[in-house]
C-alpha cells in the first residue's frame, strides 16, 4: 500500500470514533470554506470546492454542515488560512509530505517539527522530498461500480493516465490539468466518485520492517491528529498485519 491510504484505519481506533469524526468534519469544513472563499461558491464552477464536497459526502458529513461551511465563506467572517506544505523524513529515511491549512504558521511549523522529532524523523526544507512524488489527480470509485476492465476502458476514453483496481476500489490517475474533465466523464458513467482531488503520488515506495513501520505509522497518526494538517503522504509500504496491530 502506498501513499497515505493505509493510515485510514488508524483514524477509527476503538473508543475514539466520535472525537475523530468531529475532528475530521472540522477539517473537511475548513477545506470547503477555503475553497469557496478562493473561488466561486458554485461547485459546478469551482473544481476544488467540488472535490471538497465529494470528500465530505464520502465521510457522511451532514448536508447542513456542508452548506454552513460554504455560507461562512460568503459571509466574509471566515478565518484567513494559509496553505502550507511541509516535507521531511521519517524513520528509515522515508519521505513524508504534509499539507496544512493554518491561521498561525509559526504554531503549525513548531508542532509539525516537534512531531517529527518525537517520532524519530526530521523536518526538512520545502522541496527536500517532493521531487520523489508526482503531483497528480486521482478519481476513486468503490469496487462494485464497475469491473476492472470496464473502469480501464472508461478511463482511457476519458483521457486518464493510469488505473489501479483491486478489492478496495478503483483509482484513476490523471494529470493536474485533466482532473476535472476526467472526473466529470467518469461521474457521468459511474455516478459520484468517493474522491476526486490532487494528491502527491510516490514515484517509488520503500519497504520497511515492522519496527520502523510501527514508528512511521505512529508518526503519521500524530500528524493527522493535528487540527491544521489536512493530508499526509509517505512513500513506504507496510503489511496489513502491521496496520491492524497499530490500529488495535
Amino acid at each position: 500500500m502506498a501513499g497515505h491510504s493505509q493510515f485510514k484505519n488508524i483514524m477509527h481506533r476503538k473508543g475514539r470514533q466520535d472525537a475523530v469524526r468531529s475532528k475530521l468534519f472540522s477539517k473537511l469544513a475548513r477545506e470547503i470554506t477555503v475553497s469557496a472563499k478562493l473561488g466561486l461558491p458554485d461547485p459546478g464552477m469551482n473544481p476544488r470546492l467540488r472535490a471538497a464536497i465529494i470528500a465530505a459526502r464520502a465521510e457522511n458529513m451532514p448536508k447542513d454542515n456542508i452548506e454552513r461551511a460554504i455560507k461562512k465563506a460568503l459571509g466574509g467572517d471566515a478565518e484567513n488560512y494559509d496553505e502550507v506544505r511541509y516535507e521531511g523524513y521519517g524513520p528509515g529515511g522515508v519521505a513524508v509530505i504534509i499539507e496544512a491549512l493554518t491561521d498561525n504558521r509559526n504554531r503549525t511549523a513548531s508542532e509539525v517539527r516537534a512531531t517529527f522529532t518525537k517520532h524519530g524523523g526530521n523536518l526538512a526544507e520545502t522541496g527536500a522530498v517532493s521531487f520523489m512524488f508526482d503531483r497528480v489527480g486521482v478519481v476513486q470509485f468503490d469496487a462494485n461500480v464497475a469491473s476492472a476492465e470496464e473502469m480501464l476502458d472508461a478511463a482511457i476514453e476519458a483521457g486518464a493516465e493510469d488505473v489501479v483496481s483491486n478489492s478496495n476500489g478503483h483509482e484513476v490517475y490523471t494529470t493536474q490539468e485533466s482532473l476535472r474533465d476526467v472526473a466529470k466523464a467518469l461521474e457521468a458513467k459511474f455516478g459520484e466518485p468517493r474522491k476526486a482531488a490532487l494528491v502527491w503520488k510516490p514515484q517509488n515506495t520503500v519497504a520497511v520492517g515492522d519496527e520502523q513501520g510501527e514508528k512511521l505509522l505512529r508518526l503519521i497518526e500524530t500528524l493527522e491528529d493535528n487540527d491544521d494538517v489536512q493530508n499526509v503522504y509517505a512513500n513506504f509500504e507496510v503489511s496489513d498485519a502491521l496496520v491492524l496491530k497499530v490500529s488495535a
